[in-house]
C-alpha cells in the first residue's frame, strides 16, 4: 500500500519560517508529479505548489517568492520551505502525488502563523 506522511506542521510566528516533509512508503516503482495543498477552516483545498519528477515547480500566487517545493526522489521525498510567514498561510497543508498510476493524498499537517 502506498502512503504518505506528511511532518513538521506547527506554530509559528508571522515573519517566521518552517519547513514540511512528505515522505511515500511502500512498493514505489513510480514517483512522479507531487504538490503541496492547503485548506483554512471553513474554505476550499486549493493548490499550493506542485512539482513534477523531472523538478518543474509551480506555484500559487500567494506563495510565489515566499515558499519553495523540492524533491529528493532517491528519498521519495517532497519538501515545501515556508517563509515569511502570514497569519493567512494558517492551514492543514496536505500533500498529494502521482504514484503507481494513482492518486494519493497524506492526512495533512497543521501550520498555524500566530499575529
Amino acid at each position: 500500500q502506498v502512503q504518505l506522511v506528511e511532518s513538521g506542521g506547527g506554530l509559528v510566528q508571522a515573519g517566521g519560517s518552517l519547513r514540511l516533509s512528505c515522505a511515500a512508503s511502500g512498493s514505489i516503482f513510480s514517483f512522479g508529479y507531487m504538490g503541496w495543498y492547503r485548506q483554512a477552516p471553513g474554505k476550499q483545498r486549493l493548490l499550493v505548489a506542485t512539482i513534477t519528477s523531472g523538478g518543474t515547480a509551480n506555484y500559487a500566487d500567494s506563495v510565489k517568492g515566499r515558499f519553495t517545493i523540492s524533491r529528493d526522489n532517491a528519498k521519495k521525498t517532497v519538501y515545501l520551505q515556508m517563509n515569511s510567514l502570514k497569519p493567512e498561510d494558517t492551514a492543514v497543508y496536505y500533500c498529494n502525488g502521482w504514484m503507481n498510476a494513482m492518486d494519493v493524498w497524506g492526512k495533512g499537517t497543521l501550520v498555524t502563523v500566530s499575529s
